[in-house]
């Protein structure tokens, strides 16, 4: 630990950094150049870097490149698109989705993945936010992407489609393709100045931020590329001299890559980290949980990246004893906290598994953590180990700040921050601060330089990974004829970690008439819920409402959230109140 103008800093070890080139672009990163870091991670792995997991077809690093390249082409001839022009691309993970992103990339575009369970209007505000231009779309995401397309002005032209579907005429990425290594390249690729990888945009990614709705994260180039730097300086700690045979990552490894690339841990740590280090990945379309075990032999693969839930599943799943786990040899889990108790249950699920947790945001481009890989099991609830190159401070309750051991606001810097978000100045302020992202979450780092999250100071709901802002949902609810005042919490649960709950006062009238009937009050619940449901995708609709005469709060109007945790904790202790499952448990299987 040190001192930086008297604030005390904590430093990840095993510095210092390697470079990063601040003058390329991801794909010119990858493709065009060799990093010391990389060794012969390229050369020594698997000809393929992708396979399908459906059918097993190899997509090569040549296949790669080519296909890189036409669609380039395609995208400037056919629409001039270009510089900081923007893609969205809807839909669950494909084997081409790794090329639009890059093709997007090498004309100087901006990509912004979408989640495929999002509604329409969801949709519109994220292009809309985003400015895309043009929509990528899977087959199974069609209908509501060409319904959002339209509401949000994206010409029916300026719709491409994954694969092509029996009686649609929009094109496809391999007709582009096609189309693109039949010409000659008309596109100019940026070359970048020296620093302007740090503010060239590569990514906007949506978070939740603190509150409100989802923000636009502003990632450029420079930060991918710091953050799988990093990461593989990390892992080369316990690996780096070591035959190829016997690393933890080791070049021909292959990984699973089942975390979807519209969300930022499975773009940066699923997608370029693991090409980075020389592994195949697996990709697989949608995540369906006996599937994923039947991959996992299929494929041989030995590096699985995963999210709370579907830990839930190794551990609890009947289906898991049919099957030999043996060959994992690495898995790591994030996006939300993994308790010290499934940390010990699946380790015995997985008996020749390494087992930890990594930390990091959308704002932090991903990993600030790293599992413990001088363990077999990462220390019990703790949230992995601080990476080379990155800077923590702990901001106490009091506004002081704190060392080693104390707790409070975790303050983080590196070279894979975002920038901020984009138009969203006030937003900006309140999260990135001279060089510093304010986490909002509550934690601390003691001397092994180990993680640990002890609570969100934010108000984010983690649902399955996926960030839930109470205030989007209450400023919905608001609009319900039914409400005068709405709070929304989180209630714990042992599958999704935590749901969206929503204490509620109505207005007099239909107080009134709910108070007389108990039937009347499961219908106005009923017709709360389905106005959620009707309008928000799956994991923010509610698991449950209780009435109450008045929501609290302070003398300055702040929703007292903390009185109404509390209040459901009891109800939940005493069976007064009782969750539902959005979605039902058929979908438990289907994330």
């Amino acid at each position: 630990m040190a001192a930086t103008g008297n604030i005390p800093t904590i430093y990840g070890d095993g510095g210092p950094l390697a470079h990063i080139p601040d003058d390329v672009t991801i794909p010119q990163f990858f493709f065009d150049q060799h990093h010391p870091l990389a060794g012969q991670a390229l050369h020594l792995r698997n000809p393929a870097y992708f396979i399908e997991d459906a059918t097993g077809r190899q997509v090569t690093a040549d296949q790669v490149r080519a296909r890189v390249w036409g669609l380039a082409n395609s995208l400037h001839i056919r629409w001039n698109f270009g510089n900081n022009d923007v893609a969205c691309v809807f839909g669950p993970n494909h084997v081409d989705y790794p090329i639009v992103i890059w093709g997007v990339h090498r004309v100087g575009g901006i990509v912004t993945g979408a989640n495929p369970s999002y509604t329409a209007d969801e949709l519109v505000y994220q292009i809309q936010t985003a400015k895309a231009t043009v929509l990528f779309v899977h087959p199974d995401s069609l209908a509501i992407g060409l319904e959002a397309a339209r509401k949000a002005g994206i010409r029916d032209d300026r719709v491409i489609l994954f694969d092509r579907v029996p009686g649609d005429d929009h094109v496809t990425i391999s007709d582009l393709v096609m189309e693109g290594l039949a010409q000659p390249k008309r596109w100019v690729e940026p070359r970048l100045k020296p620093g302007e990888g740090k503010t060239k945009l590569a990514l906007l990614f949506f978070s939740s931020g603190t509150t409100g709705r989802p923000k636009a994260v502003m990632i450029p180039h420079y930060a991918v590329i710091a953050n799988c730097v990093q990461m593989k300086q990390y892992i080369d700690t316990r690996d780096a001299g070591k035959p190829n045979d016997e690393k933890l990552y080791r070049s021909g490894d292959v990984a699973l890559g089942v975390l979807p690339f519209y969300h930022i841990y499975g773009v940066v740590v699923s997608l370029h980290f693991y090409l980075f280090s020389g592994l195949t990945l697996v990709i697989v379309s949608r995540f369906n949980f006996e599937n994923m075990l039947k991959s996992i032999k299929r494929y041989n693969a030995q590096h699985l990246s995963l999210v709370p839930p579907m830990i839930v599943l190794l551990c609890k799943h009947p289906a898991v004893k049919n099957y030999d786990l043996s060959n994992v040899k690495m898995l790591t889990s994030g996006a939300a906290p993994l308790s010290a108790e499934l940390t010990n249950q699946v380790a015995r699920v997985l008996p020749n598994s390494g087992i930890g947790q990594g930390y990091g945001m959308t704002e932090t481009c991903t990993t600030f953590s790293f599992p413990q890989l001088d363990m077999r099991v990462g220390t019990p609830g703790s949230a992995g180990r601080l990476i080379p190159g990155t800077a923590c401070r702990i901001m106490k309750p009091d506004g002081t700040w704190g060392g080693i051991g104390e707790q409070g606001q975790l303050v983080v810097s590196g070279p894979s921050m975002a920038i901020g978000y984009l138009d969203n100045a006030q937003a900006t302020a309140e999260t990135f601060k001279d060089g510093w992202v304010y986490t909002g979450d509550e934690g601390y780092v003691n001397d092994k330089k180990e993680l640990f999250i002890v609570d969100r100071i934010k108000e984010l709901i983690k649902v399955r990974g996926f960030q839930v802002a109470p205030a989007e949902l209450e400023g919905h609810l608001l609009d319900h004829p039914d409400i005068a005042d709405v709070c929304v919490v989180a209630a714990p649960d042992d599958y999704s970690g935590e749901l969206p709950f929503a204490f509620i006062s109505l207005h007099e009238k239909v107080r009134a008439r709910v108070a007389k009937d108990a039937q009347e009050e499961e219908r106005v619940k009923q017709s709360i819920m389905k106005y959620v449901s009707d309008h928000k995708t799956q994991y923010k609709w509610l698991a449950g409402i209780e009435f109450i005469d008045v929501v609290p709060k302070n003398p300055s109007g702040k929703l007292l959230r903390r009185l109404l945790r509390d209040r459901l904790k009891e109800g939940l202790q005493t069976g007064r109140i009782k969750l539902v499952q959005p979605g039902a448990k058929k979908d438990r299987a289907k994330l």
